[in-house]
């Protein structure tokens, strides 16, 4: 299949960022979470640049391509972490999951829009059956949705700004390495980020030093392979196959990080969950283009024979 290899590497960022929730959980526990998140980030780019300059990939951007590099990290690194952030500090994980499961469906929306992409009936079923695998999963040891709130309203922008960044990697990706794109864009938002955590939080660089060494081996970890390895194979994929193929991935990461935190926090996994997962696999399938894909192939071996 064409993008085969495309297809492979998204679903192990998947399972990348779907333990790095976990992670996550452990590491904003025990530190500032906006603080954490700059330096978590700007790591991640420092690792990136690192690993560039080893692939002899690193150079300077030209002007247009900066602009892409701004927008991106105002939106897929500073905007979507902060509202995130503080979208769910005030809105239930039921609510704030079920939105952030609009993700692909969002994508897809602004590749129709800016890019002039055409959903297909196939694909539509899959962007259908990973929205209903994501309630289902999110669903699940829950007790329903609870009233809607202003945090909800900052969930939706994180998955929206999320989601235009995409088209904006998508269009950089035809000159500029949407590995390099990727460090530029860390590097920038997190910059912005710090800046808004000494804002928001005047002590949280005095606090940094009450974790233990394990505590700063999970930063590490997360920074280096879930966010800046994670990152640089993804938005390498977006240029590859297309920012609506590509988010439709992004429908694993509800099952896998509770599958993770079940292993590693001792949370548990019902039947809800597991019916989820055929949802969410059938979505994949559907949405990313690997069902059409095979079916075109399939015709044209008969056609030749």
């Amino acid at each position: 299949m064409k993008n085969f290899k495309i297809y492979m590497i998204l679903t192990g960022v998947m399972f990348l960022w779907g333990l790095n929730v976990t992670a996550l959980k452990v590491i904003v526990g025990n530190f500032p979470p906006i603080t954490i998140t700059s330096l978590r980030v700007f790591t991640a780019g420092v690792s990136v640049f690192i690993i560039l300059f080893f692939l002899k990939k690193v150079r300077l951007p030209s002007r247009k391509e900066w602009s892409y590099i701004i927008g991106g990290g105002i939106l897929n690194v500073t905007g979507h972490h902060l509202f995130l952030g503080i979208g769910l500090k005030v809105t239930s994980a039921v609510n704030g999951g079920l939105i952030l499961g609009l993700g692909p469906l969002l994508t897809a929306l602004m590749a129709i829009i800016f890019l002039g992409k055409k959903l297909t009936f196939v694909r539509t079923l899959g962007f259908i059956f990973g929205g209903i695998g994501v309630t289902l999963t999110v669903l699940a040891g829950n007790t329903g949705l609870s009233g809607m709130s202003i945090g909800d309203f900052y969930v939706f922008l994180s998955i929206l700004s999320q989601a235009i960044s995409f088209i904006i990697i998508s269009k950089a990706a035809k000159t500029l390495d949407p590995r390099l794109l990727t460090g530029y864009m860390l590097v920038f938002g997190s910059f912005l980020l710090f800046l808004i955590g000494l804002w928001k939080e005047p002590t949280g660089l005095a606090s940094l030093g009450n974790a233990s060494a394990g505590i700063w081996g999970v930063f590490f970890a997360s920074a280096i392979f879930a966010t800046a390895v994670g990152h640089m194979l993804y938005n390498y994929a977006i240029g590859q196959a297309g920012p609506a193929e590509a988010s439709i991935f992004l429908n694993l990461n509800t099952f896998l990080s509770i599958l993770f935190a079940a292993i590693f926090l001792g949370e548990r996994i019902t039947s809800s969950h597991l019916l989820g997962l055929i949802f969410i696999v059938s979505g994949v399938i559907f949405g990313s283009g690997a069902l059409e894909e095979l079916m075109l192939r399939n015709r044209a071996k008969r056609n030749a024979a």
